[in-house]
């Protein structure tokens, strides 16, 4: 102990003056090493961080709610309202056509109003889609309904991570950032549940539950330090990030490299959709589309749309299976969420993508046995457990990192068009898989998830071959390495 007390005073006489007092005490000769001073901004978890985080994570709930809405509700809303099967898979595809819209103006409102009125817009979207839906007396005003959570929830998916990656630290931005998928897979797993216990009107009034609940709690919390920053509010930066880290925290190097960055962010100008295609900006914008991409090509959204009809087609009990996803999904994205920033983002993300296709290979098999004599009887088992199975590996990394990474990848100046081009490319796919995935069932239920296998294989390949490590490191330290 007294080698190392006296290695650490002959240490601080090599570091160089400052003209903060307790520096000039330190820069003296004794050897014995003096108080350190305020803990770096990193260190601190404070509670204006938790509940902004919280009240943030709002709208992800209201996202999962309005994700796993359309599976409970399913034979509800055919039989009371006499759709089709087609007229149906319009209502439950239409919210990604929403989604479509509010993610191309996303990263634009984001910037313009701030994170916190996209939110508190986005809200408006959802409520209103919600009540909507809960009194709708036909077709039209469902889908109306339905469109209009899409515009909100598009909105949601940007800003949410976004929000939360910029005010949270560096050393915990991993696990805060995935609280985001956290309450979507709560919100899932709720209307899966109770889904089976009370009617679809009933069900919608429950989904505008968490929408009117941020819509209050959001004028109760800080801006993005880093927005106020770029549009030039030097003061309420300042005053805004030692809020987030807690009075006793040092934010002068946070401060300062959040300044630097974004200085030289700006001596560029804010980019165009078409400026996102230079040479710099080139690594970023793969990882961010091709994660999105695979994400949704893996056909979980259409999963998660027509679970129902899954289990219906294998023989299996359709509310024993939807209840045991939703009791399963939420202790999976809670150890997703505990790994995050230890494991790190890269293998979860393999570990994650390498189960989707061993279990849907599973499924797809069990589909197999149907026409198999004699085997046929092992269908519904095989795939209420390989679709338990693959729930727990998309909820513990593809679920959710992919959005974490999309909010750490893009420097500032680029974020909101790069963040809406990346959102948008992934409600249009999301959209692509949830109509037709009922139809690709008609075709071929084996076929369906044999596909889907494949496509998680080549996720596996392209995260150990495209994507970087974004742990432990600073959202400017991690853009200017990618680009």
């Amino acid at each position: 102990m007294e080698r190392q007390s006296l290695e650490e005073g002959l240490l601080l006489e090599s570091q160089p003056r400052t003209n903060g007092t307790r520096a000039d005490f330190r820069d003296t000769e004794s050897p014995f090493p003096l108080p350190s001073g305020p803990p770096p901004s990193s260190s601190f978890i404070t509670a204006v961080l938790v509940f902004s985080t919280l009240v943030a994570v709002c709208g992800s709930f209201c996202y999962g709610s309005a994700i796993g809405y359309s599976s409970p509700a399913e034979s509800g809303i055919m039989q009371d309202l006499s759709l089709s099967v087609a007229a149906y898979s319009v209502f439950g595809s239409i919210m990604t056509v929403g989604g479509m819209i509010g993610a191309i103006l996303s990263g634009r409102i984001a910037d313009i109003l701030g994170r916190r009125l996209a939110m508190w817009l986005s809200e408006i979207f959802c409520i209103f889609g919600w009540f909507t839906i809960a009194f709708a007396k036909n077709a039209l005003w469902l889908d109306v309904g339905r469109l209009s959570i899409g515009i909100g929830i598009g909105l949601i998916t940007y800003v949410v991570p976004v929000y939360i990656a910029e005010i949270a630290p560096k050393d915990i931005r991993g696990i805060f950032t995935a609280f985001n998928q956290l309450m979507t897979t709560c919100g899932c797993s709720l209307v899966f549940f109770i889904g089976n216990l009370i009617s679809w009107r009933t069900l919608a009034l429950v989904g505008a539950i968490p929408c009117l609940l941020q819509l209050v709690t959001l004028f109760f919390i800080p801006e993005s330090p880093r927005w106020l920053e770029k549009i030039g509010k030097e003061k309420e930066f300042e005053t805004t990030l030692q809020r987030l880290r807690g009075k006793n925290a040092d934010i002068s190097q946070e401060a300062a490299d959040i300044r630097d960055h974004i200085e030289t962010s700006q001596q560029e100008s804010e980019a165009r959709w078409l400026d996102l295609f230079q040479r710099r900006y080139a690594n970023s914008l793969i990882i961010g589309v091709g994660l999105m991409l695979l994400q949704q090509l893996a056909g979980v959204s259409g999963m998660v749309y027509y679970t129902s009809t899954v289990f219906e087609k294998s023989g299996f009990s359709t509310s024993i299976g939807t209840t045991a996803m939703a009791i399963i999904q939420l202790p999976a994205t809670v150890v997703g969420v505990l790994l995050l920033d230890k494991a790190g983002r890269r293998p979860l993300l393999m570990i994650s993508a390498g189960g989707m296709c061993l279990f849907c290979y599973l499924v797809g098999l069990a589909f197999c046995f149907q026409e198999i004599p004699h085997m046929e009887k092992f269908t519904p088992n095989l795939v209420f457990i390989s679709l338990l199975g693959l729930c727990v590996a998309n909820a513990i990394g593809m679920a959710g990192i992919p959005w974490v990474i999309m909010s750490e990848i893009f420097p500032i100046n680029v974020k909101a068009t790069a963040g809406s081009l990346v959102t948008l490319i992934n409600w249009s796919i999301s959209w692509l898989m949830t109509y037709t995935f009922n139809f690709m069932l008609e075709w071929s239920s084996a076929g369906t998830f044999l596909i889907f296998s494949g496509v998680n294989l080549a996720t596996v390949v392209f995260v150990e071959n495209m994507v970087p490590e974004t742990k432990g490191r600073t959202l400017e330290e991690i853009q200017e390495t990618i680009n």
